[in-house]
């Protein structure tokens, strides 16, 4: 899909003729922080998948171009995008963790597909709200098993986020170690997880969890509104 010279600018469209939107991001700022990825120098390609890209809708040409690295690196913003870390809460080790939320990920928006809509997300682009004193990096020795374990799991016929590409920098990352540092380019219908809801049910916000159920449920189980009990039928249906 391309863009004919003579079509009117639509300021949602990158260069190669996509439209991106971010559906997260109208839920509000109880939801998530809004801020721009950490540029990362000299960035350069470590892996992508085709099969992926092309489910995506993303043209080959495309994907092998400068700005493809720069958007799926986080370097550049392309138009339509929306970045943010989403906030949540959860478990860790057995105990109560408290506030957790997206420490090292950032979602850029959603792509809409022949299999629906899917989000893409990059991991490794710097500190968000929720790095807890981290720099928010990824290093490409992690980077590298994630890409190659979700493609792997997706083979193997598995429900799992898929990896579209990794991108790598010699720009070092201190943490046990230094190592040089990566971001992995991943998708999923969606990144929600069950820590969004436990974050507003644990501090008693319970209209900031019926408008995050709301958003679940009309997005992604629409046929739990014709229940009598269309909270609980969602529930169950996630399960």
């Amino acid at each position: 899909m391309t863009l004919a010279i003579d079509t009117p600018l639509d300021e949602s469209l990158d260069a190669s003729g996509l439209k991106w939107t971010n559906s997260f991001s109208e839920l509000g700022p109880d939801f998530y922080t809004e801020l721009q990825p950490s540029p990362l120098p000299s960035p350069y390609w470590v892996g992508r998948s085709q099969a992926l890209a092309r489910e995506l809708g993303l043209q080959d040409s495309w994907l092998e171009s400068a700005e493809a690295l720069e958007v799926l690196t986080g370097n550049q913003m392309a138009p339509g995008t929306r970045s943010l870390a989403s906030v949540y809460s959860g478990h860790q080790f057995g105990v109560w963790a408290g506030q957790l939320g997206d420490g090292r990920a950032i979602l850029l928006g959603e792509l809409e597909t022949s299999g629906g809509p899917q989000e893409i997300q990059i991991k490794g682009a710097g500190k968000t709200p929720y790095s807890r004193m981290g720099d928010g990096r990824a290093v490409l020795r992690s980077s590298i098993r994630e890409f190659l374990c979700s493609e792997a799991m997706h083979g193997l016929g598995i429900p799992t986020t898929r990896a579209l590409c990794v991108t790598g920098s010699d720009a070092p990352v201190r943490h046990e170690e230094i190592e040089t540092a990566a971001v992995v380019t991943r998708t999923s219908p969606s990144f929600i997880r069950f820590g969004h809801f436990e974050h507003f049910s644990y501090s008693n916000q319970h209209a900031q969890l019926k408008t995050l159920a709301d958003y679940v449920i009309d997005k992604f189980y629409p046929d739990c509104r014709d229940t009598s009990q269309p909270y609980a039928a969602a529930a169950a249906s996630g399960e």
